[in-house]
């Protein structure tokens, strides 16, 4: 595989490239380990510590109780109420046609060897839901409302103390059973392991900072987790057809989200490159997330021109980008062509946008080349499919022979005997 990105990489022509990034983040993992350690050992003295120390702020209690959630939810703008009640509705129904996609099974596989497999929902899941330099009014909905048309029987959030009400407000109204003020690393902790208020949770899901996505790569093991996300990407792949002002648009509105944010456009047209790259800097002179957005597309931004569409294909696969843009004279067909990517965003009408807030996609998606085995958050995250297995006697009689002669020709003398006992000694089984 890397031969063959070398010898691609070799016919690209970069009209801009990624400046190389200096500097590691080696102390993360240190610090992490830190604060885990910490609350599993103090449990809620430790994440009141923490949450002073990072977030300036030490919460009374740590539950939001119901009349602050419901108090939350009145003082919510009548407009961001029905937005949020709007995408609540898309992603709940989206969640719906998949969910009904996940069939339990059963079959017999030979006569008297029966199978199957049940559908069982996770049964405490824990959300985190960021504060970060904007208030995500989506990030609830994402994280909460799959889990419970999965039929989660409890769904926690954790977000930081110092997260807008309006965030609350988006918790409660996605359904989540219960809602606390702890942000961080100390949030993954809690949720992991559990403290005197913060009950612990079986699967963690949700995105974060360098140093919540480290805490889930951490307490990964004894409770699941949906993926580890890194910074947004996005790219777009474009042919003659490309429209510059729409390109530098999109790439510029998941730019302002921080400035590690990855930005791209893959083409076979150079006078398109070019053209996205002069729009891109005049759009930044007007943008008031200029600060963020022009320090990730300095750092990030890559728009790489193409000799073919095979090579466009084959680079776009390579890169897996968590969000990817179709905007080629036939997107459908061009798309079809696709495999490596979090999601596919289908022609120029098809913003990443509409899917960060409300069209009923998920926005938790792969990052950092993890689109090339995995998609992103979805309704499926929040079940676990557990296989079964019955058999009546002519099940033994088919399965018992070949399993005794593969066990005593391991070695294995107690598995020979298990496998063996059901069809020489079947009075035991009456």
């Amino acid at each position: 595989m890397a031969h063959e990105i070398d010898t691609l990489r070799a016919r690209l022509r970069f009209v801009k490239a990624p400046q190389p990034q200096g500097g590691t983040q080696a102390s993360v993992a240190e610090a992490v380990s830190g604060i885990l350690s910490a609350v599993r050992g103090e449990g809620d003295s430790a994440v009141r510590r923490y949450s002073a120390a990072f977030d300036k702020v030490e919460p009374q209690a740590f539950e939001v109780s119901r009349e602050e959630r419901e108090a939350a939810v009145a003082r919510l703008d009548p407009q961001t109420r029905a937005d949020t009640e709007f995408a609540i509705a898309n992603v709940r129904a989206f969640a719906e046609a998949q969910l009904k996609t996940i069939l339990p099974l059963e079959i017999e596989l030979r006569p008297g060897l029966h199978l199957g497999h049940r559908v069982i929902p996770v049964a405490r899941v824990g959300a985190y839901v960021p504060g970060g330099r904007y208030p995500l009014l989506s990030a609830p909905i994402m994280t909460i409302v799959p889990a419970k048309v999965a039929g989660c029987p409890e769904v926690i959030a954790c977000l930081p103390p110092t997260a807008a009400e309006a965030m609350v407000a988006g918790c409660h109204l996605s359904g989540a059973d219960r809602i606390f003020r702890v942000g961080g690393a100390q949030a993954i902790a809690a949720m992991a392991y559990g403290t005197e208020t913060i009950p612990a949770v079986h699967k963690i899901v949700g995105p974060g900072n360098a140093y919540v996505n480290e805490a889930k790569r951490q307490v990964f093991g004894p409770v699941g987790i949906d993926q580890l996300a890194g910074p947004s990407e996005i790219y777009t792949l474009a042919d003659e057809t490309g429209n510059a002002e729409i390109i530098a648009t999109d790439l510029l509105a998941q730019a302002e989200h921080d400035v590690h944010t990855r930005v791209g456009l893959i083409t076979t047209h150079g006078a398109l490159a070019e053209a996205v790259v002069a729009e891109v800097e005049r759009q930044l002179e007007t943008l008031s997330t200029a600060s963020v957005a022009r320090v990730s597309w300095a750092a990030q931004g890559e728009v790489t021109v193409c000799a073919s569409e095979e090579d466009m294909i084959a680079y776009s696969d390579w890169i897996a980008a968590e969000h990817l843009q179709v905007h080629t004279r036939d997107p459908k067909a061009f798309a079809a062509r696709l495999s490596g990517y979090g999601s596919l965003f289908i022609g120029p009408k098809a913003s990443v946008v509409y899917s960060d807030k409300c069209c009923g996609t998920n926005h938790t998606l792969p990052t950092m080349g993890a689109g090339r085995y995995t998609g992103g958050l979805w309704v499926g995250s929040y079940v676990k499919i557990a296989t079964h297995q019955w058999l009546d006697d002519a099940g033994v009689a088919a399965v018992a022979p070949p399993a005794s002669r593969q066990s005593a020709a391991e070695g294995l003398e107690g598995h020979r005997r298990a496998a063996a006992l059901r069809l020489e000694k079947p009075e035991l089984f009456r």
